[in-house]
This record gives structure tokens, sequence and C-alpha cells, in this order.
């Protein structure tokens, strides 16, 4: 069993002054968030003592060049504790092991591919990056499994820590629903499901909110079927809160998700939620979220409709929710990165 640090872990009063830590960043283009957003609240929230800063990647992550002068600016860059950041492992390729700590989200990538082409894949991104680090750390309980059943690593030096939840994700009281019910759904990838949930909505009195960049076919198809929908594309911080905020129902029936943040922030807000019971959803939803089978169309159609004409049961869910989402406050995810961190620089001291 793998050891996962303390909900809450103390601040030492042993450790005298401040100590750097690098993290490094991926790339970031329109749409691109998650990673970004993530770890902007975890350096909000840093202990006094850890002194952080950041790197983000020159070029995207495409091509041998863009990367190789990634992989080389990192290590020119290294401090004193190395943390390299989700999506970009390779980054951990020339950095010192003893002082680098690597976070890995999911194992979504290397799962899809086949052939020679996944080989290459798990040896650059996976096998090689998690060799290189002292601590690997992931989002889930569900990632961590997914990892060990790819890559031998001592259980002890992974570390399961959720993401944060920004401190913008607050109770807000309902509006009054209209003759449409919002659904709101975060993401349109194509793990997120849409065509099936798209099919479970024909016929019901919803309006479905997309954020996300649609495929044509997806909204031909709901034209067909009559469906009501927006979409909104680029949204910031504060216009998503918002849509968090005009919604009835939150809904993440994915075929895949590393953890599944929409699903605490719509808690946090007080948005009954309908979730997939597959991956890490129902470890994110904390028993707090109307659980679907997501490749099942009429599972997803009947959680949708008890969540609208059950108006005690998405109460209930609502209640719970808060009682669920308040174990993601970011100083107490902060506080564990901190003590990983802290541990290296115990260990091995400053260059």
């Amino acid at each position: 069993m793998c050891r996962s640090l303390p909900d809450v872990y103390p601040i030492r009063n042993d450790i005298n002054g401040m100590f750097d830590v690098v993290q490094f960043q991926r790339w970031s283009g329109p749409g691109q968030f998650s990673v970004e957003r993530l770890f902007d609240d975890v350096r909000s929230a840093m202990p006094s003592d850890v002194r952080v800063s950041l790197r983000i990647n020159r070029f995207k992550s495409r091509g041998v060049f863009g990367r190789m002068s990634d992989v080389l600016a990192a290590w020119r860059n290294r401090g004193t504790v190395n943390h390299v950041l989700g999506d970009v492992h390779y980054l951990a390729w020339l950095l010192p092991r003893k002082r680098t700590v690597l976070t890995i989200l999911d194992c979504v990538s290397l799962e899809r591919m086949r052939g020679p082409r996944r080989w290459l894949f798990w040896f650059l991104w996976y096998w090689w990056p998690v060799k290189k680090a002292a601590h690997v750390t992931v989002i889930s309980e569900f990632s961590r499994r997914a990892l060990q059943c790819w890559v031998r690593y001592p259980a002890e030096q992974i570390h399961v820590i959720p993401p944060p939840l920004s401190n913008e994700f607050s109770r807000a009281p309902f509006s009054q629903r209209g003759v449409r019910a919002r659904l709101l759904q975060i993401g349109t990838q194509k793990n997120k499901n849409l065509a099936r949930l798209v099919e479970a909505l024909d016929g019901l009195p919803v309006t479905l909110v997309l954020v996300g960049i649609l495929e044509d076919a997806l909204c031909e198809r709901m034209s067909q079927l009559g469906i009501d929908y927006e979409n909104h594309v680029d949204l910031n911080r504060q216009q998503l809160l918002k849509q968090y905020q005009q919604a009835d129902i939150v809904v993440l029936a994915s075929t895949y998700e590393g953890f599944g943040m929409p699903i605490i922030e719509a808690q946090a807000v007080g948005r009954p939620v309908l979730t997939s019971k597959v991956c890490a959803m129902p470890e994110a939803g904390g028993g707090a979220a109307c659980l679907v089978d997501p490749f099942d169309v009429a599972d997803i159609r009947r959680g949708v409709r008890r969540l609208l004409d059950d108006p005690a049961y998405a109460q209930e869910l609502v209640e719970r929710g808060f009682e669920n989402a308040a174990r993601y406050a970011p100083e107490q995810i902060a506080h564990q990165y901190a003590a990983i961190y802290r541990a290296i620089h115990e260990a091995h001291g400053d260059y």
C-alpha cells in the first residue's frame, strides 16, 4: 500500500531559513488551464519557509528540437529542489535524481496508444522520468494504481496528493430554475463522453452548457435532437465560476479522468453532481455524487432524470458535497507538497 501524506501536514518549526524550489511547467495554449491553475493555488498557499519560482517551457511539447531545448533549459535552471509538473515529464531527464519531484496526473495517453509508439512514449514520458525522480506525486489513488501497472517504483516514494480547490469556489445560492434546467459540462475532449451524454438528454427539459471547443458533428447531432445548448470557450477563472453559479446540475460522465476537478468545484459551489462510476471519479465524488455507467446511455439518462425529479435527493448530495469539498483547501494540499520539498532539502541541503 502506498503512503499518502496526511491531509493536514503541520508546519515544522525546526527548519532554519528558507530554501528554494523550482517548478517546471508546460507551455500553455488556449484552453489549457488545469495544471496551471492547480499549481497556482499550491504556490499561493505554500508555507513561508519554501520559496518557489516557476519556469515555463519556451516551446510546445512537439518535436525533438523544442523538447530538447526545454530539457536543457531545465537543467541550466535547476534548483535546490526541482519539481516537474504534469504533462511534460521529459523535463526530468537531466535533472539530479536526489533533488527532483515528478507529478504524474494520469496515464491516459499511454493507455490509448498501441504498438511501437506506445513503448517509445512509455520509455520517454514514464519509465525514464520516474527513474529520475526522488519522489513521484499523483492526484488520486486511481492514478497511483495506473502508474504502478506501467512502472516499478518504491511504494513509499509515491504520494497521493489531490488537486487543491481554488478559494473562489464557495457556497452560492441557487437562482430560480427556469423552464429548462441548466446542465453544466466542463471540457469537450474525447474522454468527456459528450456523444453519449447528448443522446441521454434527448427529450429532457434541459439546456446543456458546454465549456470547450465543439466538433461540428456534435453540434449537428444536438440540432437534430432539438437539444438546447450553449457553448463557451476560453473562459477565465471568474467567468468559469459564474457558469457553476448559474448551473442547476454539473455533469461529468467521462470515460476517463485522473481525478475530476469539476466534481469538487461544483460541490463547493453547492450544485448536485452527476459523474461516472469508473476511474477516479467515485474517489473524487466522496460519496456525494450521482454515479452512472458512462458507457450506458440509458443509465446516464436515469441519473439526470433522478436529479431533475427528486429534489430531496439532489439536496442531500449538495449537503454531503460541501463536506467533501472542504477536504481540498489549498493550504492542506500545499503543506503536503512542502513536506516532500523539506524532506529533500533536509537530506541533501543546498547546492
